[in-house]
């Protein structure tokens, strides 16, 4: 549901929201993130994810990926604004279901229990190719990589087997084969 006073409900036609993943290489230097996130605050744009890291030491460049949400008209807007801020230096826009792009998310589960619902709960994140971070008699540290909506069902499936904890990344994106972002 959007709210009333954002810039999301702002449309002077009907148009249809999508999710975008943005992706914005910026300078690494203090107060650039907190620049960025300010432009979707102050302006009432949703941040729904969010993952940044430095990408080039020597060039000290780092890469903001964003998902957000919104008509083409918002999207537009937030591109242009992007642009505009000092230190940075491209923009990238993607859908999420561009099928030229991979989107994925990390996240961590922690299963606390019976060695027999432990295992059951590694059995049902094999098809992820799950990853055992920290084993203990009575809890398990598990990893996967998937979409966003495929780690919502997991979390969900994995309460049953005594899920105390779920630690995730926002998305990152890349695109297939030699295709670069421009």
């Amino acid at each position: 549901m959007t709210n009333p006073k954002s810039a999301y409900s702002v449309s002077s036609k009907k148009e249809k929201s999508d999710t975008h993943i943005i992706v914005v290489w910026v300078d690494n230097e203090s107060g650039v993130l907190a620049r960025v996130v300010g432009l979707f605050s102050g302006r009432g744009y949703n941040i729904e994810s969010l993952a940044v890291a430095e990408v080039d030491a020597k060039k000290s460049i780092s890469r903001i990926t964003i998902v957000t949400t919104g008509t083409p008209q918002v999207i537009d807007q937030i591109k242009l604004q992007l642009k505009k801020l000092v230190p940075v230096h491209k923009v990238a826009d993607f859908k999420r279901n561009d099928k030229g792009v991979i989107f994925k998310e990390m996240a961590l589960f922690k299963v606390v229990g019976s060695s027999v619902k432990i295992k059951k709960a590694i059995n049902a994140c094999k098809k992820y190719d799950a990853v055992i971070l920290d084993k203990t008699k009575k809890s398990n540290v598990i990893q996967i990589t998937a979409l966003r909506r495929e780690i919502d069902k997991m979390a969900k499936n994995l309460r049953r087997f005594g899920l105390v904890s779920v630690s995730r990344t926002g998305a990152v994106a890349m695109t297939r084969g030699d295709k670069v972002f421009n």
